[in-house]
């Protein structure tokens, strides 16, 4: 009897080595798994969950298998299936609006007392953004196009994030591989180049790089630049990697790294940032704090107007949201951005629930610091000053692209650009946000400008009435430049400092104009380094 258990038991399975076996076929296929969905390994991601349900399934089947026998630990596991799946359902009813109102209003803390015009400094012309995403693309491409060495192997991405370069407005992208057999014969090399568009002169480069990238966002295996994070950083959760360049011109992606604040999938915000030198390589996670300085993009803009959507909705509670609705505000339909100092802000206008064509006021935010401001500015709404602007060239049938907010000589203004069918810039215009009916057209901005501040001045809605002033002398230097398509004389006089600009609309006589003739001129006494002349007469001309 003795010996017959004894043979029992020596065919019996080990379970050591049978679970050991099961464990390894089943690390093997959450490695592969990890590999293709890039999840990260951590509670907070309803996936993850969802995944380690699974992974403890199959290692629960494989074992039972290779045992023939169910015993406790496989029960034990197929109880932490039930609690993964249940908190991955019942998790999110605990993160909900109704039952966390407040701690979502204040996710974004609005400060109310700021001054527009102290916080905005006046523009002139020539600081004006006037490159949208749209018109980047267009000249991206037709730089590309130039470009022999490069148009057979790459395309643009088109991206073309806006950011903040050594004080200047940009727009930046990266070049991409044609198709995969030219990512083959190209990826040990990497990308040759980025493009770079500035915003205000609309000068488009393509910057060719020393150490080319390689680690991007188009490349594949361990050098996609979300694998790459995501193996160095299994536990942390991270939005789409955005390509960025620092103050010198180097190439990086910056993944923002979110976590959610409140209970297990609600609330979601940034904790920090990982940066990538998408040519070496070199990868590190920063806190939020202590990002460096020169990345402007930390923080998502559906992220940020999401919470500033949640704030103006439930700062009084849920059932105020939905019953009396007192103090509710919501962010207009779009956004856009401003190159402020060494940052980027996203810009949204606020307006009331019952969805007029009026704003009572704007908000700024910082992408890097989340630093928002409230300016309580009531006026058009961006959508009203777009059908505004439309309507003034309604002839022409141009479409107007999302506004920006501007100080312009202490008058709040939106500026937006208008343009064809093909997607080509024609026009300008200035929209004054206190009354969407001032609207300043012109084939440039200069010329937007001038007409709109016209209209300002004679409407009495100017903070600062522009002053004409009245000045004549000798022209010590003349150059004639073409600004936009139209010609424009910079001068200056004898004895005099300023400098002047005349359009040739103003005196058909400029065209002969040289150094020693006597002019008597009225020009604009504003803001702009450059005086723009409105009436120029000669009084002698240099034989």
């Amino acid at each position: 009897m003795d010996e017959k258990k004894s043979e029992e038991k020596k065919r019996e399975k080990n379970p050591f080595k049978e679970t050991l076996l099961a464990l390894l076929i089943t690390c093997i296929m959450f490695v592969a798994s990890e590999y293709f969905t890039l999840t990260p390994i951590n509670f907070h991601s309803r996936t993850f969950l969802v995944t380690l349900a699974i992974t403890i399934g199959v290692f629960v089947f494989l074992r039972l298998i290779f045992l023939h026998r169910f015993d406790k630990l496989q029960w034990l596991l197929c109880l932490l299936i039930v609690v993964a799946l249940g908190v991955n359902a019942i998790g999110p009813y605990l993160s909900t609006e109704m039952l966390n109102a407040k701690k979502y209003a204040r996710q974004i803390q609005l400060t109310k007392s700021n001054d527009f015009y102290k916080d905005n400094e006046k523009v002139t012309e020539n600081a004006i953004p006037v490159v949208d995403k749209q018109s980047a693309i267009k000249l991206g491409d037709k730089k590309m196009g130039s470009m022999s060495e490069y148009v057979s192997q790459f395309v643009v991405d088109n991206t073309y994030n806006q950011i903040n370069y050594n004080g200047k407005a940009v727009r930046v992208t990266t070049l991409n591989y044609g198709s995969n057999l030219k990512w083959l014969t190209n990826h040990w090399s990497g990308l040759p180049a980025y493009i770079m568009v500035d915003m205000v002169t609309q000068d488009t480069k393509i910057v060719k790089l020393e150490n080319k990238m390689k680690f991007t966002i188009h490349d594949h295996f361990f050098r996609n630049i979300n694998r790459y994070i995501r193996f160095r950083y299994p536990t942390l959760m991270y939005a789409k990697p955005a390509f960025e360049i620092d103050e010198k011109g180097n190439p990086f992606y910056v993944a923002p790294v979110y976590t959610y604040e409140i209970g297990l999938f609600g609330g979601r915000d940034i904790k920090g940032a990982i940066v990538v030198d998408a040519s070496s390589g070199h990868v590190r996670y920063y806190r939020r704090e202590k990002v460096p300085k020169w990345v402007d993009r930390v923080y998502p803009a559906e992220l940020i107007y999401k919470q500033l959507e949640n704030s103006g909705k439930y700062s009084g509670g849920f059932f105020n949201n939905y019953l009396s609705q007192k103090g509710v505000l919501k962010p207009t339909k779009g956004y856009s951005y401003l190159a402020i100092d060494d940052d980027i802000y996203m810009y949204t206008g606020f307006t009331s629930v019952s969805g007029d064509s009026s704003n009572v006021g704007f908000a700024l935010v910082n992408m890097r610091t989340k630093k928002a401001k409230f300016y309580p500015i009531a006026g058009a709404t961006e959508a009203s000053a777009m059908k505004s602007a439309k309507g003034k060239v309604e002839n022409y049938g141009y479409d107007a692209t999302f506004p920006i907010l501007l100080n312009v000589d202490n008058v709040p203004s939106y500026f937006l650009s208008l343009k064809d069918e093909e997607g080509l810039v024609k026009k300008y215009a200035f929209v004054s946000v206190e009354n969407y009916e001032i609207v300043g057209i012109g084939d440039s901005v200069k010329e937007a400008r001038e007409n709109y501040m016209k209209l300002i001045n004679d409407s009495g809605h100017a903070k600062i009435k522009t002053l004409t002033n009245k000045t004549e002398g000798k022209i010590a230097s003349i150059k004639e430049v073409v600004v936009d398509g139209n010609t424009t004389y910079y001068f200056t006089l004898e004895n005099d400092t300023k400098t002047y600009i005349a359009s040739i609309k103003v005196n058909p006589q400029l065209p002969l104009s040289k150094a020693g003739d006597e002019v008597k001129l009225t020009y604009l006494d504003d803001s702009n380094e450059a005086k723009t002349v409105t009436k120029l007469i000669f009084i002698t001309t240099k034989s």
